[in-house]
């Protein structure tokens, strides 16, 4: 079910009071413009209409996989629905679950947590991205594949649910190996920005079983990785 208001403060905040009045599991909640948009570590999220901002809600099952895999799920969802509209689209996933095209952040995804539920936010630079900012940024319409926010949430809600059918049902490795599989080469040479301030660089070598990033550092050594700010060197 996809619910759609012209305008509020973020979907994510809303679907977060959804869920704790009981909302399913399924329910979609798309705006037309948001007026506090966030980001991934409280950063604000552009909003101008003609792009895509989404919300959704997975109530947590027992002995289901991790909750923070999810945020694998939701990427490669939406990589499949992006390839689908954009074939043969230089595209690649990377970590945690930012959706580049030519080199450039074509979306974000927002996982917050509420109870039993996971809330997962998503925006896609359907017809407009922002300009003078510190990384690259693209848009659909900038690669000559304009669409739509309803037609393109109705694809991707069916994608989100076929692929959370089988991380219920078979757990994160084929979600994992899709993932990698899509995602930059390892090897790949990325900056980690820490939460508490520092920054690690390395190799890309992969995901844990957990779905955590794995760098390979100068000294051959491996660090895990389970929260940062990543860019490619």
């Amino acid at each position: 079910m996809i619910r759609t208001v012209a305008e509020t403060a973020s979907t994510n905040a809303d679907m977060i009071a959804l869920a704790a009045s009981g909302a399913e599991e399924g329910l979609w909640l798309r705006a037309e413009r948001q007026t506090a948009g966030r980001g991934r570590q409280g950063k604000a999220w552009d909003s101008p209409r003609g792009n895509l901002y989404a919300s959704t809600i997975v109530r947590l099952r027992p002995g289901g996989p991790p909750a923070a895999t999810l945020a694998m799920v939701a990427a490669v969802a939406l990589e499949e629905v992006v390839r689908t509209v954009l074939p043969g689209g230089d595209l690649t996933i990377k970590w945690p679950n930012d959706l580049l095209l030519g080199g450039a952040k074509l979306s974000g995804i927002l996982l917050e947590r509420a109870g039993d539920a996971v809330v997962i936010g998503i925006g896609v630079n359907l017809a407009h991205h922002p300009e003078g900012l510190p990384r690259p940024v693209t848009s659909l319409a900038a690669h000559g594949a304009p669409i739509g926010p309803e037609p393109f949430l109705e694809m991707l809600a069916d994608s989100f649910a076929r692929w959370l059918e089988r991380w219920r049902g078979e757990g994160i490795a084929p979600v994992r190996r899709w993932w990698i599989e899509r995602a930059h080469p390892k090897g790949t040479a990325l900056t980690a920005n820490l939460p508490d301030g520092g920054a690690v660089e390395g190799l890309f070598d992969g995901l844990d079983e957990d779905g955590a990033l794995v760098l390979r550092l100068a000294d051959g050594s491996t660090r895990v990785i389970h929260a940062a700010d990543v860019f490619l060197i």
